[in-house]
């Protein structure tokens, strides 16, 4: 099946899973309140449903529009705007009639769930497949360090031994932690034996992001090939795993990474190869794609350390994993208001690709965990039409005592829907334009 079909079904998957969970988590205490929810929708019914069967109060449905999917709550300002139904005294039943504190809990209620089901489901994968790490002794020739870290102290072969003086687990993290995590020291044993702790700068994170330093540390790898991709420039020239890249453009090849550098920094460029293979010297020229790619992957010299987990283990390791996803999708979001990180919001497109071309069910479940937190913590944001911004209201009224008026509510959902949509807009043009132009 062609890639693209195959990282759609599991993006439609994974967020219809996700958004009826979602729904389920203000649909269940809204029950419990003896609230009427008028509509469950998977996907959003403008002008028409696919599907949709009533029963008992509450129609259940299916939408045409996967943009997302919605609980209809009687009595409640939200993006259906029922006007009519606002303007009538309140029933019982409705929304508006609840105590705060039940209402808070029901527009909590979705964004509790998506985090649980993060959590829950990295719990199942540490306690089903277990984890791979890297360690600084499974990796011995260390990293490869950009040349703004050397300037700090740090040298090429170095191994990551402690970060903020604790023992770092998997040194496959280092270049996250720098990006998102507020790292002040790191430990690392040089090639001679000796250790040594370097000071980072306060703004190290930053700095990185607007110089474009995504990957200060790279494992220093011998340029080998380990596969090929078909159809690729790397499959039409003759290139084969096994092969060792010894020349670059008449420049010696020591590491991948300086090999994959020539590659990158020439799209549309031929470059010349000197390949070993076996006993054999082999000439070769070979054109990157427009995106400096040529589709070959290195055969690594590290191995990975595999740790199984019991139940209890997984439990808290998963939840502990989880936490950490959602504060780092937390701290990269002051990223976003740069103009290096404006252009890289992305929408559909950009998480469609966070699934790979292949179907693989643990990477479809750890995606699906990722997108289940990302929804939660986007949805908490005080947006009004989000419930981030319902929330905020109902704070509100818990510390004054006294409801905001309805027309004030009803204009804050438009201007709320209206960013929305801007939003949206914004983070799939930047698909698109990525797709056109690379």
């Amino acid at each position: 099946m062609d890639p693209f079909f195959v990282k759609a079904i599991q993006l439609i998957l994974s967020l219809s899973i996700l958004i009826v969970l979602h729904e389920l988590g203000h649909f269940i205490p809204a029950k419990i309140f003896k609230t009427r929810v008028e509509k469950f929708y998977l996907f959003f019914d403008i002008k028409f449903s696919l599907f949709k069967k009533k029963i008992g109060e509450t129609t259940y449905g299916i939408g045409w529009l996967p943009l997302g999917g919605y609980v209809k709550i009687s009595g409640m300002i939200d993006e259906s705007m029922d006007k009519e139904q606002m303007s009538k005294p309140p029933e019982p039943w409705e929304f508006r009639s609840k105590p705060t504190w039940q209402r808070l809990i029901i527009m909590l209620g979705g964004v509790t769930v998506n985090i649980i089901v993060g959590f829950l489901i990295y719990s199942l994968i540490l306690f089903y497949f277990g984890r791979d790490f890297v360690t600084p002794e499974t990796m011995p020739d260390g990293f490869a360090v950009h040349e703004s870290f050397k300037a700090l102290g740090f040298e090429d072969g170095d191994q990551i031994l402690k970060v903020n003086g604790e023992h770092f687990e998997n040194v496959l993290d280092i270049n996250k932690y720098i990006m998102l995590r507020d790292v002040t020291t790191v430990e690392v044993l040089r090639q001679n034996g000796s250790t040594e702790t370097i000071s980072l700068p306060e703004d190290i994170g930053m700095t990185n992001f607007k110089a474009g330093i995504m990957e200060p540390f790279i494992p220093l790898v011998n340029p080998v090939i380990d596969r090929v991709e078909p159809e690729s420039p790397a499959e039409k020239i003759g290139l084969q795993k096994g092969d060792r890249i010894a020349f670059t453009n008449g420049e010696e090849t020591r590491y991948w990474h300086e090999f994959t550098q020539k590659i990158k920094n020439n799209p549309d460029t031929s470059i010349a190869l000197v390949v070993e293979r076996n006993d054999e010297i082999i000439n070769l020229n070979i054109t990157p794609d427009e995106k400096g790619i040529i589709g070959v992957y290195p055969q690594l010299n590290f191995d990975a350390v595999h740790r199984e987990y019991s139940l209890w283990e997984s439990i808290t390791h998963g939840t502990s994993f989880g936490y950490g996803i959602l504060t780092d999708y937390a701290s990269q979001f002051k990223y976003v208001f740069t103009k290096e990180g404006a252009t890289q919001v992305g929408g559909f497109g950009a998480i469609g690709n966070l699934f790979p071309d292949t179907w693989d069910w643990l990477n479809f479940w750890q995606t699906t965990a990722l997108i289940s937190i990302i929804l939660a913590f986007m949805n908490i944001l005080p947006i009004p039409a989000l419930d981030g911004g319902h929330v905020v209201f109902l704070l509100y009224e818990m510390v004054t005592g006294r409801k905001p008026n309805e027309k004030v509510m009803e204009y804050a959902q438009v201007v709320g829907f209206f960013i929305l949509i801007a939003l949206v807009l914004f983070a799939n043009g930047n698909d698109v334009y990525r797709w056109l132009f690379g």
